[in-house]
């Protein structure tokens, strides 16, 4: 088992024998198929990958889950424009992503001199706790895509227009 995942297990076990709240099955359940996790992931991923270990668990009890899971810091909620996705976070809860705005594709990006700059600024009445930070731009695959699009449309557009004089002679 991952050290991050054991801890967070850990944590979670401690957080609700003090809470005198209910060790579940389906809670752990949750928290171990979202640390299976390398990447961001959607309530319906993760329920796809429940049923995949045959636990099937129902919407509400990832939703709860998930929550309780946030308030303990154990996951993270990305309200993106692809639509809420979540994070397995613990021990690692300031991080960078890059998101590309043609595929959607979101990847963590390690920088020591980003987390340094951050974690040094100064806030006048402010305790930071944690931050994530979002990159937007294109990937290199569909940077790639959108040039070679590109020069067909163009070809194309010669092509047609070469057409339209030959149509418009008639």
């Amino acid at each position: 088992m991952k050290k991050a995942k054991l801890e967070a297990r850990n944590a979670l076990a401690k957080y609700l024998e003090q809470n005198n709240m209910r060790k579940t099955v389906e809670r752990f359940a949750v928290l171990d198929a979202a640390y299976s996790l390398d990447t961001l992931f959607t309530i319906e991923e993760l329920r796809h990958i429940l049923e995949g270990y045959g636990f099937p668990v129902s919407r509400a009890t990832i939703y709860n889950s998930l929550k309780l899971f946030q308030e303990l810091r154990l996951i993270a909620c990305h309200r993106l424009s692809q639509g809420i996705r979540y994070e397995a976070v613990y021990s690692r809860n300031n991080h960078c992503h890059q998101i590309c705005t043609s595929c959607g594709k979101i990847t963590n990006i390690a920088s020591d001199e980003v987390l340094s700059a951050v974690g040094n600024m100064k806030f006048k009445r402010f305790n930071m706790e944690s931050f994530s930070l979002y990159v937007y731009g294109m990937c290199s695959s569909c940077a790639a895509k959108q040039q070679k699009g590109h020069k067909k449309a163009t070809r194309n557009g010669v092509v047609c227009r070469r057409i339209n004089i030959k149509h418009d002679k008639k």
